[in-house]
């Protein structure tokens, strides 16, 4: 084991200003020091009912450095032991937005599920933003995979037998897989 620090990118400072509701709890940090995401806490108690979702209030607002996002992730523990995942995942924080940061929770089990103020619901990630600018033509350079998505390469591995050129074929896709051009599109309403 290498004794050089466990963080080869320098840190990025990120503004921070807590809110009128974010008084008295703690600001997003890290649980340890092998952390990929810090620790973000709610500011607001409430009942998450079974198959329901809530912008939850986190207490301050950041000021992100030009050329990074902040990404939400759900909180591992809390999706495996009680259904309770972040939507939009990863959900993207610009750093051009001033607002107060609320974490967007979902329950996708059968039971409510009671969130204190001061509970930590999520975690921050800081990433650079890679942009990018689109180049249209007529047509896409030919590949293996083709238009092939949404499991058309299979479950098992290569020891299974499964991944390998005719597992992308027409008639491995399961029925319930399509193409997202043929897909019919749902308005509110309907």
């Amino acid at each position: 084991m290498s004794s050089k620090s466990a963080h080869p990118l320098p840190p990025i400072e990120i503004a921070i200003q807590r809110l009128p509701n974010g008084g008295g709890l703690p600001l997003p940090a890290y649980a340890s020091e092998g952390a990929a995401g810090m620790d973000v806490v709610a500011a607001e108690t409430l009942t998450l009912r079974a198959g329901t979702r809530h912008a939850v209030a986190t207490g301050f607002a950041m000021a992100i450095p030009p050329g990074y996002e902040v990404q939400v992730r759900p909180r591992s523990g809390l999706a495996l032991k009680h259904g309770i995942t972040c939507l939009n995942t990863p959900g993207t924080i610009d750093s051009d937005y001033r607002g107060e940061v609320k974490v967007i929770l979902a329950n996708l089990s059968e039971d409510s599920f009671e969130i204190q103020r001061g509970d930590r619901i999520a975690q921050l990630v800081p990433a650079p933003v890679q942009r990018a600018t689109f180049a249209e033509v007529q047509a896409l350079d030919e590949t293996v995979r083709g238009a092939g998505g949404f499991g058309s390469t299979g479950v098992a591995s290569e020891a299974g037998g499964e991944i390998g050129d005719d597992a992308i074929e027409d008639d491995n896709i399961p029925d319930n897989v399509g193409s997202l051009s043929t897909m019919k599109i749902r308005h509110p309403g309907e």
